[in-house]
């Protein structure tokens, strides 16, 4: 697949092919790429709520008033749930909602997220990503001549302190390193800034390492 590749400056791009990178054909991957999605999204999910039930609400087992005569309706305790302090019906408890996501799913996710998004548009290429100063300025000179405009992925196969302290402070990007990229990732960002070392581990994952 072809790819416009910026100079590290970004002052000119030419068109580059890149073997290997994944391409499917029809509705391919659709599905395990929705359902990674899901699981990715789920297991971030604490499910740390919890609500007490009227047996663990402090109070007495005491009847509020007796069974007859009142002409009130019949109750048992103060830690019933309609009661100020009581209990709580059927509310949320402790949960684990993490889903396990095979291999082979997961790789074909990714292989379906890069290919969706490469066949948009929304993925370029650059030479280098490496500034010569920690200085914001510097990284967005080249970030302004490559993609001007929208929220950008950045990503290389390992930022150099110089680049991470310069891209830090810009708020439409954000930074990723080949290795710990996802799918979920892909999908998020509709522009997709690679380094040639960046490019080329993603490509190496999706044939055949973990993605």
């Amino acid at each position: 697949m072809k790819f416009k590749v910026f100079t590290a400056d970004g002052s000119s791009s030419e068109e580059r092919e890149f073997d290997g990178f994944p391409t499917l054909e029809g509705d391919k991957g659709l599905a395990a790429l929705r359902q990674v999605v899901i699981a990715n999204q789920a297991n971030k999910r604490q499910g740390n709520a919890h609500t007490k039930t009227r047996a663990e609400v402090r109070g007495s087992g005491k009847k509020p008033f007796r069974q007859k005569g009142t002409g009130r309706a019949r109750q048992g305790q103060a830690q019933a749930p309609q009661y100020r302090g009581g209990g709580v019906t059927f509310g949320p408890r402790p949960r684990d909602y993490s889903q396990k996501v095979n291999r082979k799913m997961s790789k074909l996710a990714f292989q379906r997220a890069l290919f969706d998004r490469a066949s948009e548009g929304g993925i370029s290429v650059i030479e280098s990503l490496e500034t010569s100063e920690p200085k914001t300025r510097l990284f967005v000179k080249v970030l302004n001549t490559c993609l001007p405009e929208g929220k950008i992925l950045v990503v290389d196969d390992k930022f150099t302190d110089n680049t991470a302290l310069a891209a830090r402070n810009v708020e439409r990007v954000s930074l990723s390193e080949a290795a710990h990229l996802s799918a979920l990732d892909v999908v998020r960002f509709r522009h997709i800034l690679l380094s040639e070392k960046g490019i080329q581990t993603i490509i190496a994952r999706a044939q055949g390492g973990e993605a």
